[in-house]
């Protein structure tokens, strides 16, 4: 009897590119292409190569200078050479149709970059029918302005343009509007969904709603299922969680909401901020907002601002706030040389001296350090919850009777 190998599906190897600026130093780039790596091992990439180039600024032409761009291809054709395939070349930062096909003609490979990456996550975790109608809005927001490209193979001869007036603009006219007509669609299916939910929030009764806001992969899908005893979706990728979902919590009889809500990233493309509003939402009503940090991170700090900056995009950056430092259990640090006269680094901190730091910082009651992995300090939280939420109830429906 003959045998059947299911053989494993080939995983696509990537190279990534950034750039070290006036702007953004190497340190910063470094961590901005680790995160890169992370989405695209999210994505279901494998990184084999990553190239740097400092330069005053990218290149409108092909991001990076035509030297580095040859170097690339270099790298891509020594590669397949050795029959070691490089399927596609990942770009730190946005960019423009003219880019994408001037960058293609020399390195005759996939192109993606940090933008269309997150998309293409994004499409691969969407599972309800809002999440997928918002992803798809977003992708089509940014095809419309490249779609051009796709169209190089019809592209008018020179000599003039009397009688060469071809398909090639009338089908990229077409396609435009098929497009458009499309994205028309998915913002008032969108509208009809934020109508929905709007009434979905007025019948959820006289509770507080807490919102989980952080910087992707901090752990809010695993702090959600401590508090909530839920069974969120959780794991160590990017984007684990995009759809918001609330949980009713009740701690010592004192009952209310709380939300799950998508996470933010650096770089965060303006088309899913967009495409996401309904599900942001959640963020713009909570009475209370609950800022989970990954503390081991070596970069929380940059982290901490982007979903500041994020909140105040969103209008929601002046509500209550408690900031929870999550993952003290990942933490690690090394003690400083004390012939080292250098400046101490936060890898040289303990943790005992950054707690203490942020709590003088932003307040003892406003920041709490625990561990959702293993429930390190998780009661004390609770308690912390329960008090704050306890007064904005009190201040918000000061007449009601069930908390007396």
């Amino acid at each position: 009897m003959k045998e059947f190998v299911i053989s494993e599906p080939k995983v696509e190897t990537a190279v990534i590119v950034g750039l070290i600026t006036p702007y953004q130093n190497e340190r910063k780039t470094r961590e901005y292409l680790d995160e890169l790596e992370f989405l695209a091992d999210t994505a279901g990439a494998k990184v084999v190569a990553r190239f740097t180039q400092r330069v005053g600024g990218p290149s409108s032409v092909t991001y990076v200078g035509q030297g580095k761009l040859e170097e690339i291809r270099a790298y891509i054709e020594a590669e397949e050479d050795a029959e070691r395939e490089v399927g596609m070349v990942i770009f730190d930062d946005e960019l423009s149709a003219k880019q994408i096909r001037n960058i293609e003609k020399v390195l005759q490979v996939k192109i993606l970059d940090r933008t269309s990456l997150i998309l293409d996550i994004f499409a691969m975790r969407a599972q309800t029918a809002t999440a997928k109608t918002q992803v798809e809005l977003a992708q089509y927001r940014y095809m419309l302005p490249r779609l051009t490209r796709l169209w190089t193979h019809l592209e008018r001869q020179r000599g003039g343009s009397v009688g060469l007036r071809g398909p090639g603009e009338t089908q990229l006219e077409m396609d435009q509007r098929i497009i458009r007509n499309r994205m028309s669609l998915l913002k008032q299916r969108l509208k009809d969904i934020d109508t929905q939910k709007n009434t979905q929030r007025k019948n959820r009764g006289r509770l507080i709603r807490v919102a989980l806001v952080g910087y992707t992969n901090v752990g809010k899908s695993t702090l959600m299922n401590l508090l909530a005893k839920s069974e969120v979706f959780a794991e160590n990728k990017l984007f684990a969680t995009l759809d918001t979902t609330v949980r009713k919590v009740i701690i010592d009889n004192l009952p209310f909401l709380l939300s799950d809500t998508v996470g933010f990233i650096r770089k965060l493309p303006t088309d899913l901020v967009d495409s996401f509003k309904s599900t942001l939402d959640e963020v713009r009503e909570a009475d209370m907002l609950v800022h989970v940090v990954d503390i081991s991170h070596p970069d929380f700090e940059e982290q901490i601002r982007v979903v500041e900056q994020t909140l105040a995009d969103l209008k929601a950056a002046d509500k209550p706030t408690l900031i929870v430092f999550n993952k003290i259990d990942a933490y690690t640090w090394t003690p400083q040389d004390p012939d080292d006269l250098t400046p101490r680094r936060k890898e040289n901190i303990s943790l005992d001296e950054l707690m203490q730091t942020w709590m003088a910082r932003i307040g003892e009651g406003d920041c709490f350090f625990v561990s959702a992995q293993t429930g390190a300090n998780m009661p004390q939280l609770k308690e912390l919850l329960y008090r704050r939420v306890k007064e904005l109830h009190v201040q918000k429906y000061p007449y009601n009777d069930f908390l007396y």
